[in-house]
């Protein structure tokens, strides 16, 4: 009897002590996953937000009359849970609901203001939400913007950006579009010029390595075949691409409207890589979606384009 008991403590003992392993082993699996640096997209909106201002057709009206439908203008934030740091991509006029719901995401994890703020272009939707960071809210001490050449320029020499310059609220920091900016040791992000309106300043893109995984970040463009890059190739270079889908297609403005503020169709893009191999298409992620784009609010549309092998960036998504 005494030899069976020892039999069944040793046994008892044994898959203890796997079990403990195998606690330590998933616990170090789940400490290292929850330390990688990733994306968190705060924002997937054209620069007049969703619901838009003054619109009372079918396309903002469930979104007036339910916040749970309100999405923020296109930003994102890049996160380092090692060092416990994170990075803003875009100053839109929503930054202050952005900033909250950040932290909401992220459960308080990081600090209210990110380490450094990159901005692609002078349009309303890209840079104004700086203005919260003057004296007159925030006023706040030397936060870094990375900045293109001319728009920089444009902040040091035009009110109230000047201000902020000034007053030392933000660092103006030039990127120069044949340096990676280094971020720290796992993160590095290149800058490049794509054609746009450009009334104020050039428009940027950005390519992000992170732990060597490559992102594509193109809110803003006019055209694919102005640019003196292949979309196609750009795209198949990269794990993840996140590209301007501000219109569906050619129906949803006036088109002399749509010819003044021209933007790649959905549907171009779409055409463009039709022929493409699923892995392909699978990398893109639609974003900055005008209030009348269907893959907004548009449900159906939404479905056509996930079986059409892209997908739509999703408010709260984390990459």
């Amino acid at each position: 009897m005494q030899s069976k008991n020892n039999s069944n403590l040793l046994r008892y003992m044994k898959k203890s002590i796997y079990y403990i392993v195998f606690l330590l082993a998933s616990q170090q699996l789940f400490a290292q996953a929850d330390d990688k640096p990733c994306i968190q997209i705060i924002g997937i909106a054209q620069d007049g937000g969703y619901p838009h201002m003054g619109c009372t057709k079918p396309c903002c009206e469930k979104a007036w009359q339910h916040d749970s439908l309100k999405k923020f203008v296109v930003s994102f934030a890049i996160t380092d849970p090692a060092s416990k740091k994170w990075w803003l991509f875009e100053a839109t006029p929503d930054i202050k609901e952005q900033l909250h719901y950040f932290r909401t995401l992220t459960k308080e994890r990081y600090n209210y203001l990110p380490e450094g703020i990159f901005i692609t272009h002078a349009h309303i939707g890209h840079y104004t939400g700086l203005m919260e960071l003057g004296r007159e809210v925030m006023n706040t001490k030397d936060i870094p913007v990375y900045v293109l050449p001319k728009m920089k320029t444009f902040l040091e020499t035009n009110g109230p950006w000047s201000q902020l310059v000034k007053l030392h609220n933000i660092e103006l920091r030039p990127i120069d579009t044949n340096t990676s900016v280094k971020i720290n040791d796992r993160i590095s992000v290149l800058a490049f010029i794509v054609p746009h309106r450009d009334e104020y300043s050039e428009t940027a893109g950005f390519k992000i390595n992170i732990s060597g995984k490559k992102y594509l970040f193109i809110s803003d463009i006019n055209q694919w075949e102005k640019w003196n890059k292949n979309i196609v190739n750009e795209v198949k270079s990269v794990d993840i691409a996140f590209l301007d889908a501000t219109f569906y297609d050619n129906t949803e403005l006036q088109r002399t409207r749509l010819a003044v503020v021209r933007h790649p169709y959905v549907t171009e893009t779409m055409k463009l890589f039709e022929n493409e191999a699923p892995a392909t298409k699978s990398k893109i992620y639609f974003i900055h979606l005008n209030h009348t784009n269907p893959l907004l609010w548009d449900s159906g549309k939404q479905a056509e384009i996930e079986k059409a092998g892209f997908h739509v960036a999703k408010q709260g998504e984390e990459f």
